[in-house]
């Protein structure tokens, strides 16, 4: 793991892209001597959204158009 300066990482940055990307190895980079910031690999782009993992499981039960309540029951249409 590498650490290095905000200000080394600007001068740096696609260099030290290139490099995470290939080797994998996680960049800290520090602000006045404190960790600010992780610069780690992305994840595989073949793992798609988030939501794939659950695509297929729900499922429609019944009326989804038709309003939940009956229009006499809406304070709002009351006049």
């Amino acid at each position: 793991m590498k650490t290095m300066s905000a200000s080394e990482l600007k001068a740096k940055l696609l260099a030290i892209l290139d490099e995470v990307a290939a080797t994998g190895e996680r960049v800290i980079v520090t602000k006045r001597g404190s960790v600010v910031a992780a610069l780690v690999p992305a994840a595989s782009a073949a793992t798609g959204y988030p939501q794939d993992a659950i695509r297929g499981t729900g499922s429609i039960e019944g009326d989804i158009v038709s309003p939940v309540m009956d229009e006499d029951d809406w304070e709002a249409l009351r006049s």
